[in-house]
């Protein structure tokens, strides 16, 4: 049932790459910044795919060379990370705190979390980011309570952009090396999808926890 509602959406994704080449990979990586869960899983191997058949280049260049295109579909998509990365970042870091302290209660949000994302991006932000930046799921979110945490801009794009190229490039690069099996790589990522769930859940569990807690504090 999943594949069969998202198969239009893969199929334009599809459509974009094809027609727009590396650019169009960027557009595709800014919107699954953006925390629109667009699957990179499914964009840079095919990306990778494309430069199997000589297609991924830009303005000629690269033309030839299935590496150096490989690094094309690879910088084009962390860039667009990036890019998306910049509404996700600004909703957080100029309509978090406020939002949360006016509307966070209906969604058992208080400003306590908010402090606890701050301290937790003042020690450990720019791991935290390059690490986001290489999971599954998390990757599409983290932007948002980094600008929450008010991070440094600066060092928010460094290591987005450190995060997000070496996933790029290795989704590029299996894609290329399988070639017209790209697809048959979405089915492992679906396994480790499942575990990235798991741990969202047990997220949340301890969210729910901590709310009732502060509550009976309060």
């Amino acid at each position: 049932m999943l594949q069969k509602i998202l198969a239009p959406v893969i199929a334009w994704m599809l459509m974009v790459m094809a027609a727009m080449g590396p650019l169009g990979v960027m557009l595709l990586m800014a919107i699954e910044s953006a925390c629109i869960p667009l699957p990179s899983e499914v964009i840079m191997p095919f990306a990778g795919y494309l430069a199997y058949k000589g297609q991924m280049t830009l303005f000629g260049l690269g033309a030839g060379h299935p590496v150096a295109q490989i690094w094309i579909a690879g910088v084009f998509g962390a860039l667009g990370c990036n890019l998306g990365s910049i509404p996700a970042y600004e909703v957080g870091a100029w309509g978090g705190r406020r939002a949360v302290e006016k509307y966070g209660r209906y969604i058992w949000l208080h400003t306590g979390h908010l402090d606890q994302a701050h301290r937790f991006f003042e020690r450990f932000g720019t791991w935290a980011i390059f690490i986001g930046r290489l999971l599954p799921v998390v990757r599409t979110f983290i932007a948002l309570p980094a600008g929450i945490a008010r991070m440094n801009r600066t060092r928010f794009h460094l290591y987005t952009f450190a995060g997000s190229l070496p996933w790029c490039l290795a989704l590029a690069w299996v894609g290329y090396k399988l070639g017209e099996k790209w697809n048959t790589l979405g089915q492992y990522f679906h396994k480790l999808d499942a575990v990235i769930g798991v741990l969202i859940v047990a997220g949340a569990a301890w969210f729910v926890y901590d709310h009732f807690k502060n509550r009976t504090k309060g």
